[in-house]
């Protein structure tokens, strides 16, 4: 019988076990940004191969002049913000699938959706910012405003908008969801402008009313203008690529929709608080007399000197007056009131993603709400 002798290692103490879970967290955190930026990579290569097709479509004869303008637009417009919305494509449908290694063809398939998202995107802000008579838009002048653009703009979103069904007709139409595929964009697409119909009728010259103004309208413009394609969609998207029925997620829709009105005050919020240097662009909510949420919070607060304020200085292109309301907003203390909108929004948002039996669906609910919560842009 052979006898060994037993060492015992000494107890780490407290302070080497700190340094040791700190090195794991750092080279966690750097091989989530290297597979972060993978992803944005591929899916960057991916528009390339997109906007060629586009550009060298057989249903057109493209002129040199042509081609170089669709191009210069497409560059312009489309690739310039966040992809958050494409990006959450491949997010969802990778967290769907578990942990199972995606093949080359589903990375693709899931970018080209995303892509078809951030092309939707596109066309809705051409337009919208031809509507609002914005200024700037990703940091950079709007496109109507480019030199020889102007209302050229409008044919432009059009342009944007045909893009989508040459995408999805080219590379999914063998497959057995390209049906609910076009359904599911066509559904979108007309919530989409059904919400930013009742925005602009809400805004019309002469027809100015606040006494109009609601939670309930307010909600219902962001719940159609922006919950649904921002973020309903790119999930929908996941499901249906991954072979899943998109009304046994009724529940999924809801949460989701509840989220983009969330992530819509935020965008109020952000309009009038928020810094232009990191947001991108000129908040014009005032003077536009947009039903944001931060004007039915001051109704709801304030007293009748103030309402008299808020009704004469709401809606005036005048940075005087601008400042007032942004003054009173201060006096109301809606920063105050928007950070405890936050905290109870994110609690019960994660309340009801916890409920929910599928654990990869909880998985990509919560990695949406990760994405927004406390956002500065």
């Amino acid at each position: 019988m052979y006898h060994h002798e037993i060492k015992v290692l000494p107890v780490p103490d407290e302070h080497w076990c700190k340094i040791q879970c700190e090195q794991i967290r750092y080279c966690c955190k750097l091989r989530k940004k290297a597979t972060m930026s993978d992803i944005r990579f591929k899916f960057l290569e991916v528009y390339s191969v997109l906007k060629s097709e586009l550009l060298n479509d057989p249903a057109f004869e493209f002129s040199d002049d042509s081609r170089q303008w669709v191009e210069r637009m497409l560059d312009y417009n489309v690739p310039g913000g966040k992809l958050n919305r494409g990006l959450s494509v491949i997010d969802s449908y990778k967290l769907l699938k578990e942990g199972k290694e995606l093949t080359n063809d589903e990375v693709f398939l899931a970018c080209a959706l995303g892509w078809c998202i951030e092309w939707l995107q596109a066309y809705f802000l051409v337009l919208d910012d031809i509507m609002d008579n914005s200024v700037t838009r990703r940091g950079q002048p709007c496109w109507f405003r480019q030199p020889k653009v102007g209302m050229i703009a409008v044919n432009d979103g059009l342009i944007l908008h045909n893009h989508i069904p040459r995408i999805l007709k080219k590379h999914f139409r063998e497959k057995p969801y390209y049906v609910d595929l076009l359904d599911l964009f066509n559904e979108v697409e007309f919530q989409t402008t059904s919400g930013q119909m009742i925005d602009l009728i809400t805004t019309l010259v002469g027809e100015k009313d606040l006494s109009k103004y609601s939670l309930t309208l307010h909600r219902s413009i962001v719940q159609y203008k922006t919950a649904y394609y921002s973020f309903y969609l790119p999930v929908a998207c996941a499901l249906l690529m991954a072979g899943e029925i998109l009304e046994n997620y009724i529940i999924v829709k809801d949460i989701l929709v509840e989220m983009g009105t969330y992530f819509q005050v935020q965008d109020d919020y952000l309009d009038c608080f928020g810094d232009p240097e990191v947001i991108g662009k000129i908040g014009t909510d005032i003077e536009d007399f947009k039903c944001s949420w931060l004007v039915v919070k001051a109704l709801e607060r304030c007293n009748e000197e103030q309402k008299k304020l808020l009704y004469e200085n709401y809606g005036k292109a005048d940075q005087a007056r601008v400042e007032k309301v942004k003054e009173l907003y201060k006096v109301l203390d809606l920063q105050g009131v928007f950070v405890e909108y936050e905290k109870e929004t994110y609690e019960r948002l994660l309340n009801s993603i916890e409920t929910l039996p599928s654990k990869a669906v909880q998985a990509v609910l919560k990695s949406f709400l990760s994405k927004i919560y406390k956002r500065q842009k």
